[in-house]
Formats: structure tokens, C-alpha cells, sequence
């Protein structure tokens, strides 16, 4: 308990930032109206489209003391959420992610984990065997997640991520290729329970009406620790100029704050314990085993066979990170604006899911309509970004730089840089751009936590698939010339989105019935929208009104 209270320290001043004051309660939010908006969304106004958990225009609903349980996690201080509150873990969850993965992505976006050009091929070799463990374990790490919680699933993903930052930093003094491969292994058992969790309390813990900017709030919050962590080799090596590997220094400071990241998962509050402001709870099984979990993950693709439209989706999402870091930043410049690419990268993450979140959630258009037009966004981008990274591949070749000196890449301070800059730049925000619109989109399939945790585990195991082999192609001593690979990209990123229309044109509705998410738990409608939580509040009438009374 005091660790739980401890680290919600952390977060005071940022939930005043993101969640403002509530309104006063109005009676068409309550659960039980909700109720009818889902059985008979057609018969409500567009702006009270939503399902239970849904305050007025979207906001976050006010809270109702009659329906909150007693206890210090559902206290407020300052009118700031409750601990036990979406809010909160939210918060948590993205700084856990930020300390973990967040360090993880800062050593990458390096190009060669740091290392220098010519001793790259380690990294490439771990993330490979990191990324084909992560494929087969992300798939099942839903029913991980599922049966052992997310505190657990959080907890010991974080550890392999300390030890994949130690294995550079041992690698350093030692060249052990085997211990940077192994390290790289056990991060992909450890990274796809992580990632399953992350996405079950991203996608399940809001309302419907708030789920964009949920993940926009986390992604920014999460790739701020990309931002920190490439300005520290950024500072470290701002005055040289040359192009070996970063310090031991630059691997210490990763490897303390990833090993914060594994304690602060333990400070989370369990999913059956996450109760909304207006009393409904996250919708799990309250009784889950390893067969009904195994059983619930094939149950998801036969309930939602929509999702494989979403596969190849899934598949291109990380592969061109391999591009971007080793083909493009470790290919073309030296280690300190490696460093300052990395930052603006990360940066543009950061912009890049703030502008998609948002408009994802904005109320003026049904969310039918932001669905298509989400798409047609990602296409878009995908023409004219990677139109413009066609331009720039077509100016160096793989033997090229094999023959470039280290300490003749680019430079920031050389007259060629701002052009390769912007479309670094323009690269990480359409990241952000692309992994935000498929986590909502998925989450506007479904507000059943169950589901989404395998929904998560499906994305992150078949992204890791794309990106092992991808890694794997990039290490290879005769790897493909670097405009293959860039084809690669683009033909993937423009076909998958072919393939996934169907669920923006066809699947995704305006909001999903409280009884369709139910039908996939062992829950009841009581469970997850209760009608009484203390003895002065009751619940009169379900009617065309469906208000609640106070007893006399």
C-alpha cells in the first residue's frame, strides 16, 4: 500500500494538465442511461453516442460518490483523480513504458544499439532473436495478461529490459555477441507480456468518447523517454564528431532508469479494482483460468474475425524502424547527430499522436466518419512522406557507405542536413500517426478488456514477426540493397491499409452495446455498471428517463 501511495507523487501536477475539472453530473451520462444508448443508439442524438463511463461532449464523466467504493485508492486530493481511477493508471502505465521501452527505443534509435557502424551486427542479431521470441509469446500474451494480471505481466516485462540494456553495456569491454543475442531473447519473452498489458488498460480503461486521447496522453508520455534518453549521448558526445559507439556512462543511466520502470509496475492498482468516475468498472472475466484464457484467445478471432483485416496493419508497423535507424540514421551520420535526429524523432512522436488522438475523438463527427477519414489520412501521409524518403534513398547505396569513412557522415553542422532532417523528422511523426489510428481503431471494435488485451497481443506478436525478419534481412552479410528495403516499406505500409478498410468502412460503429461486450466475460451487466454502491442511492426505474433517485 505505501508503495502505491508513494508513486502517486508522481503524477499530481501532469492529471491536472491532462483532466480537468469535471462538470456537474448530468443524468443522460449515468450508467443506466447508457445503457439505453446502447441498446438503441439510433434513437439518441450523435453527441450521446457513447456507452457507459461518458461524461457530457466526451469529457471524462463527473464523479458520483454514491457509486464509488470507500477506501484511500478512491480519495481525491485537489480535485486530481482518484488513484484507482483510469486516470491515474494511465499515467503510471505510460511512465513505466517511458522507463522501460521508452530507454529500449532511445538505445535503437542510435542505430546499432549504440555501437559503431562497424560492429552493428550484435544489435542486429539481438533484435532479430528479440523480436521472432516476442512473435510467438506476444500472441499468447494476452492469456498471460489475462490470468495473471497486469501488475505481474507489467512487473516482469520491465526486468528484460534492464538486462538487454546491460548487455551493451557489457559488450562495451567484452564483444560478447552471445550474452547481447541472449539478452535480446529473453527481452522478447519479457517485452510481449509487457506490451499486452499496456494495451488492455490503454484501449479498455476509458470511455469510448475518450479512447484517442487516452492514447495520444500515453504515447506522448511514453516517447518522452525516446526524447530524454537520446539527449543523453546527445549531450555526452555534442563535440564529437566521430562515429564510435557511446559511452559507458550513456548505458549505466539506461540501465538504472529501466530497472525503476520494473519497480514501478508494482505500484499499479489490479484491473478488477479500476472503477470510472461514474462507478462502472472494466470489463474482465472474474474468474479466469489458463483453459478459459486459451480457450478466449481463439474465441477473439472467432467473435471478431474483422481483426485479421488488421494483421497486415499489425505486420508493417515496426518494420520500418529498422529502415529508418540503421539504413537511414546509423548509414548517413555520425554519432552525435544521430543523437540529435533521435531526440527530434521522438519529438515528432510525440506531436504526431497528439493531433491524430484528439481529432480521433472529436465529437463533431460521428465515429463512423473519423474512422474513414483516419484512413484516408494514413494513406495520404504514406504517399507523401515516404514519397519524399524515396527522393533521399535514391542518393547513397549500401557499398557507398561501406566505403564512407567514420568521420566523414553527415554532420548537423554540414549544409546538406536540414532536408534529411525534416524527413527524419516526418518519419517518426507519421510512427505516431500510424501506431495511434490502429490502437484506436481496435479499440473502437470493442470496450471488453478481455478482448483487447489478446487484440494487443495479436498486434504486438505479429508486429514482432515483421520486425524480426526485417532485423534478420539487415544483419545479413549480402543484406538487400537499402532501396529494397525501402520498397519494402512503402509497398507494405500502402498495401496493408488496402487490406484493412473493410473495419473503418464496415466494422466500427458508432458505439458497441454494453451486452456485445459482455458476451465475451463471465460478467453480468451489475458487475460492470453497478446500481448501488452505499444505501442513500438506488436505482428507481430503467425507462425512457432512466434516471436515478434518491431514497427518502
Amino acid at each position: 500500500m505505501r508503495s502505491g501511495r508513494t508513486s502517486a507523487l508522481f503524477t499530481p501536477i501532469l492529471l491536472f494538465i491532462l483532466f480537468p475539472s469535471h462538470t456537474p453530473l448530468d443524468k443522460s451520462r449515468t450508467p443506466v442511461a447508457s445503457l439505453t444508448m446502447a441498446h438503441q443508439p439510433e434513437k439518441v442524438p450523435l453527441q450521446q453516442l457513447r456507452t457507459h463511463g461518458t461524461g457530457p461532449r466526451g469529457r471524462e464523466p463527473p464523479r458520483d460518490d454514491a457509486l464509488i467504493p470507500l477506501g484511500w485508492k478512491y480519495k481525491q486530493f485537489f480535485g486530481l483523480p482518484y488513484y484507482a481511477s483510469p486516470q491515474v493508471q494511465l499515467v503510471l502505465v505510460a511512465f513505466i513504458c517511458f522507463l522501460c521501452p521508452g530507454m529500449f527505443n532511445a538505445v535503437n534509435g542510435l542505430g546499432g544499439g549504440g555501437q559503431a557502424f562497424d560492429e552493428s551486427s550484435a544489435s542486429s542479431d539481438s533484435n532479430s532473436a528479440l523480436y521472432a521470441t516476442f512473435a510467438v509469446v506476444g500472441f499468447f500474451a494476452g492469456t498471460i495478461t489475462n490470468t495473471l494480471g497486469i501488475k505481474f505481466a507489467l512487473g516482469f516485462g520491465g526486468i528484460g529490459y534492464s538486462v538487454y540494456i546491460s548487455a551493451y553495456l557489457c559488450y562495451n569491454h567484452t564483444y560478447s555477441h552471445g550474452y547481447v543475442v541472449f539478452a535480446g531473447f529473453l527481452l522478447g519473452c519479457c517485452a510481449g507480456v509487457l506490451w499486452s498489458a499496456q494495451g488492455q488498460i490503454m484501449m479498455s480503461y476509458p470511455n469510448e468518447a475518450s479512447k484517442g486521447r487516452y492514447i495520444s496522453w500515453f504515447w506522448a508520455i511514453f516517447n518522452l523517454g525516446g526524447v530524454i534518453g537520446s539527449l543523453v549521448p546527445l549531450a555526452q558526445n555534442i563535440h564529437n564528431t566521430s562515429s564510435d559507439r557511446v559511452s559507458d556512462g550513456t548505458y549505466i543511466g539506461f540501465l538504472c532508469l529501466t530497472f525503476a520502470g520494473a519497480l514501478l509496475a508494482w505500484t499499479l492498482v489490479d484491473a478488477k479494482h479500476i472503477v470510472r468516475m461514474d462507478g462502472s468498472r472494466i470489463i474482465l472475466m472474474k474468474n479466469p483460468t489458463w483453459k478459459t484464457e486459451l480457450l478466449g484467445l481463439w474465441e477473439t478471432i472467432f467473435t471478431d474475425p474483422y481483426i485479421l483485416c488488421l494483421f497486415p496493419m499489425f505486420f508493417a508497423s515496426n518494420w520500418f524502424y529498422t529502415y529508418q535507424f540503421n539504413d537511414v540514421n546509423l548509414a548517413q551520420f555520425n554519432t552525435r547527430t544521430r543523437a540529435l535526429n533521435n531526440t527530434l524523432y521522438w519529438l515528432a512522436q510525440i506531436a504526431g499522436s497528439g493531433v491524430f488522438g484528439f481529432a480521433l475523438d472529436t465529437n463533431r463527427i460521428r465515429r463512423t466518419t473519423r474512422a474513414i477519414l483516419a484512413w484516408a489520412a494514413l494513406l495520404v501521409l504514406t504517399f507523401a512522406i515516404w514519397g519524399g524518403g524515396y527522393a533521399f534513398q535514391r542518393g547513397y547505396t549500401r557499398a557507398q557507405v561501406r566505403a564512407t569513412p567514420d568521420d566523414h557522415r553527415r554532420d548537423w553542422t554540414d549544409s546538406n542536413y536540414v532536408g534529411p532532417m525534416f524527413l527524419y523528422i516526418f518519419y517518426g511523426f507519421y510512427d505516431a500517426a500510424w501506431q495511434t489510428c490502429v490502437y484506436w481503431f481496435m479499440g473502437a471494435m470493442t470496450n471488453n478488456g478481455r478482448k483487447l488485451a489478446n487484440f494487443a497481443g495479436f498486434y504486438k506478436g505479429i508486429q514482432s514477426a515483421g520486425a524480426a525478419i526485417i532485423w534478420r534481412l539487415d544483419g545479413l552479410e549480402n543484406a538487400p540493397e537499402y532501396m529494397t528495403l525501402f520498397i519494402s516499406n512503402w509497398v507494405l505500409l500502402a498495401g496493408s491499409l488496402v487490406i484493412a478498410a473493410p473495419v473503418m468502412f464496415w466494422k466500427i460503429r458508432d458505439t458497441v452495446s454494453l451486452e456485445d461486450d459482455l458476451r465475451f466475460t463471465d460478467e453480468t451487466i451489475d458487475d460492470v455498471v453497478p446500481q448501488q454502491h452505499q444505501s442513500h442511492r438506488k436505482l428507481d426505474s430503467i425507462d425512457s428517463d432512466t434516471s436515478y433517485q434518491s431514497r427518502a
